[in-house]
């Protein structure tokens, strides 16, 4: 198998990306793809600043979203803490009743039937033309 020859530049982007482990890990994120942050090289050099903040907004991205797991986490431990047991129970009886009151409107509408099952379509005659002997 033949192996092209690559463009100048882009063996030069090569050892750039070997010089800045970063850069990988800003494509493996998908923050970027090798195609952007290649034009960016290519237009802005080596020099600009760009490439410096890349790993510093990985690290306080990371830092951020840790803060904010353990404030949800916290904020729901001080949600648990202040319930009130009795309080808690009060309202679930009340949803239960009015659950029931609902189920007791709906088998109205559905005909009636004091079991709260589903309606059964009245039964006829098991034998409709009943033979007797003499």
């Amino acid at each position: 198998m033949t192996q092209k020859k690559l463009h100048p530049t882009v063996i030069q982007f090569k050892e750039f990306v070997k010089n800045n482990p970063k850069l990988v890990q800003e494509v493996r994120r998908g923050k970027a793809t090798w195609q952007e942050l290649y034009e960016e090289w290519y237009l802005l050099g080596e020099e600009d600043t760009r490439w410096e903040t890349i790993g510093s907004n990985n690290e306080s991205a990371e830092e951020e979203s840790t803060e904010s797991k353990s404030d949800w986490i916290s904020t729901i431990m001080g949600v648990v803490k202040k319930m009130d047991p009795n309080q808690m129970q009060n309202h679930i009886n009340n949803l239960s009743q009015a659950l029931g009151a609902v189920q007791s409107v709906l088998s109205q509408f559905q005909g009636n039937n004091p079991a709260g099952g589903p309606a059964k379509p009245q039964e006829g005659p098991r034998h409709p033309f009943l033979f007797r002997k003499d």
